[in-house]
């Protein structure tokens, strides 16, 4: 007889084909993305662009990265996540091919708006998938090493991008423009996996649903149909925690993002770093973000009960530290920038995966965590919305180790307020070992 809660076989093999393809996708999504950040210095030494140009240029594509994230949330829930998700990926790709072509600012400008709303279809529509196969008292786990996709992406993104702009072995005419072909290869190879693969929910894969936990509310989803209607929604809006987790999540991406697109430049023109030196380098802020990734999602199941709020309070305040010491760290030498680099990352990754994977899942239901993961991850994109300006304008009048400073304030606010909500969520037993799941 199988102990209750354990998972029939064709389950256990559904979720993790939803946990793998899910994971490639996503993935795929920074290959088209970390591209541009580490073109951005040859596009100024040869296309002429400015600071202000390539600010503007991120500007508009964090705008529409955030309307997305709002109404992809809601598309997601509506119209099925496996098709929103689909039809970012093919305008992901066609604007990178298109950037390729491409050699004036306005041009630029306009291909990399469409591309930033393509790219907001990818992690509503993906954390809907996770909801669906994925129980509560495992979440925090099972987030932390799913959220590898966007950390351990980004960073072999960065690599692969790096590689492209500065080999000479295979079409070297070619120069920064295989930093945006190259890559929307591999991404279209992507997707097109991602499509033939993927089953949105047990019932769509022509299987049982997952036995529910004493600590589970929602209804079992026996149901092919899984699409929202506006009185599903009205939870989620109406929860304190998830506007708080917004709010918080808004100065996080705003630092986030600032490394992000910004590192290569910071390290080029601040640190003089060649070209290659600095595109290597900056990868190690997604290599020890897996660190941090892992690690808070282990802590908010094994240690505060499935908790989120705690872990990232926690890890928000050691931000703090990491950014006020790194112009210190990076008077040192290369090695000295890559630790400081490595330890912001490491405590970036650990709240910016749990608040944005887990815990939006946990505020709303299998057929509204979309929309959660929206109302969170647009309100986040408001502050990447104001990153590029904020880093253009600060580092050319105040120089670049101003802001870190400024990151030292927006990691303390973030952490603050987290701590107004430490006691949400959890459950009352210890989530048992994912082998028994």
């Amino acid at each position: 007889m199988r102990p209750a809660g354990a998972l029939l076989r064709e389950q256990r093999v559904g979720r993790w084909r939803a946990f793998a393809l899910t994971w490639l996708a996503y993935a795929g999504f920074y290959f088209c993305r970390k591209n541009f950040s580490v073109a951005m210095p040859l596009l100024k030494s040869e296309l002429g662009f400015t600071t202000d140009n390539l600010a503007w240029i991120l500007f508009g594509y964090n705008l529409c990265y955030m309307l997305g994230q709002f109404g992809n949330g809601l598309a997601a829930g509506r119209w099925g996540p496996r098709a929103v998700v689909v039809a970012g990926m093919i305008g992901a790709v066609v604007a990178n091919v298109l950037m390729g072509f491409s050699s004036g600012f306005g041009a630029f400008l306009v291909l990399a708006s469409l591309h930033g709303y393509a790219q907001a279809t990818g992690w509503p529509g993906t954390c809907q998938i996770m909801a669906n196969w994925f129980r509560r008292r495992e979440r925090g786990i099972v987030m932390a090493w799913w959220s590898t996709n966007y950390v351990l992406g980004g960073f072999l993104a960065t690599l692969f991008a790096t590689w492209c702009v500065t080999t000479t072995v295979f079409f070297p005419d070619l120069g920064w423009r295989r930093g945006f072909w190259w890559p929307a290869i591999v991404f279209a190879v992507i997707a097109l996996i991602f499509w033939r693969g993927v089953q949105v929910t047990p019932a769509q894969a022509k299987i049982a649903p997952l036995p529910r936990e004493e600590s589970d509310d929602e209804p079992a989803d026996t149901s092919p149909d899984s699409r929202t209607n506006w009185a599903d929604l009205r939870p989620v809006f109406v929860n304190p925690a998830v506007w708080i987790a917004g709010g918080m999540y808004f100065f996080l991406k705003l630092t986030r993002y600032a490394f992000l697109f910004w590192l290569p430049v910071y390290l080029t023109e601040a640190l003089h770093y060649s070209m290659k030196n600095a595109g290597n380098t900056s990868a190690a802020y997604e290599l020890f973000g897996i660190g941090g990734t892992l690690t808070a999602g282990y802590l908010s199941d094994r240690v505060f009960g499935s908790r989120r709020f705690p872990v990232g309070a926690l890890m928000l305040f050691g931000l703090a530290i990491c950014c006020l010491a790194q112009p210190a760290l990076a008077s040192l030498g290369l090695w000295g920038t890559v630790a400081g680099i490595a330890l912001i990352g490491f405590m970036t990754y650990g709240p910016d995966t749990l608040m944005t994977g887990a815990a939006p899942m946990d505020m709303g239901t299998k057929k509204t965590a979309a929309a959660a993961v929206g109302i969170i991850t647009g309100l986040g994109s408001a502050g990447q919305l104001m990153s590029s300006l904020v880093v253009a304008w600060v580092s050319q009048r105040f120089g670049w180790s101003a802001l870190f400073h400024l990151f030292v304030g927006c990691a303390l606010v973030g952490g603050l307020l987290l701590l107004t909500q430490w006691n949400y969520g959890g459950r009352k037993t210890a989530a048992p070992p994912l082998a028994a799941t």
